[in-house]
């Protein structure tokens, strides 16, 4: 909580800036598309919101997954994990036989550590590294603090991947995480997707703020299968501005305040049940949505 205060502090002055876009004919047209969610496809993302709250749990209870998220998922099996919580998030990569999936889980953001409210704050546009990332076009930008978030767990990450596609053959990987931890993830589904070509990646996040420019949005559309959930009134999916050069990619689906689940087409889509309509700037947004509850799941371990 400490963090999104002082996150919300450092950009009120920018966020005043600007005004809440009209809405376009464009996003109007696109209000036939919008669709309510099923409770059953409501359910279905309940395993993945239980393993993006294990991102925030210590390295050593995931990797003999007896967390308590980790309960719900009990016959996930770890194949590795690490981090500190402060310099490098946490992280853990392991195997669901029920889903037939890899999952790779992502830690958010620690407010009692300083370091990872520095990196949330490091929001300035800049390329990716070309070593991690190979082919990808320079017009491509991220926000610098997630990409040298994503890049200290990157290699390990993807070599426990590969263990586990070859241990489980499988090629079915989901890269999960919540606020921070939902940037690094998908920075990582970018990067696995890239890396292994023969995979089929999916990105399932909470809370996610915007992590790349136009060009990143427009690149992950193409590429990754992404959802990302947003939490009523929750300010941080519209960090950073618009006006700084950052979009959102396409997949949102937005918890509206009937606990409604509401699939909202495009990019930043600007209808009221989105959130960018709802939460028009940060004045009218609630810190206190961050953490959800995402169908009954908080965003803690």
């Amino acid at each position: 909580m400490v963090r999104l205060l002082i996150c919300l502090a450092v950009l009120f002055l920018f966020d005043l800036l600007v005004s809440a876009s009209p809405l376009q004919p464009s996003v109007l047209d696109r209000r036939q598309l919008m669709t309510t969610l099923t409770s059953a496809q409501v359910s279905a993302f309940k395993p993945y919101s239980y393993y993006a709250s294990a991102g925030y749990c210590e390295p050593s209870t995931t990797l003999t997954w007896t967390c308590v998220p980790c309960q719900a998922n009990p016959v996930f099996k770890p194949l590795g994990s690490g981090g500190d919580g402060g310099d490098v998030q946490f992280w853990y990569v392991g195997y669901d036989p029920s889903l037939d999936t890899i999952i790779v889980g992502h830690q958010g953001t620690d407010s009692s550590k300083i370091l990872p409210i520095i990196t949330d704050l490091d929001f300035f546009l800049t390329d990716l590294d070309s070593s991690l990332f190979p082919g990808i076009d320079s017009t491509v930008q991220v926000h610098s603090g997630f990409k040298e978030s994503q890049a200290d767990t990157a290699t390990e990450v993807l070599s426990l991947v590969k263990t586990a596609m070859s241990k489980y053959s499988t090629t079915s990987v989901a890269v999960v995480g919540h606020s921070l931890g939902g940037a690094i993830a998908l920075l990582d589904g970018v990067y696995l997707d890239l890396q292994l070509p023969m995979a089929s990646v999916s990105v399932i996040s909470y809370g996610m703020p915007r992590v790349g420019n136009q060009a990143f949005a427009d690149y992950v559309d193409a590429h990754v299968n992404v959802s990302h959930v947003n939490n009523k009134r929750d300010p941080v999916p519209i960090l950073p501005g618009r006006f700084l050069g950052f979009h959102h990619c396409s997949g949102e689906k937005h918890i509206t305040d009937s606990n409604a689940w509401v699939a909202c087409p495009g990019q930043d889509n600007e209808d009221r049940l989105c959130t960018v309509g709802e939460v028009s700037n940060i004045l009218v947004g609630d810190a206190l949505d961050h953490d959800g509850p995402y169908d009954g799941v908080t965003m803690v371990c």
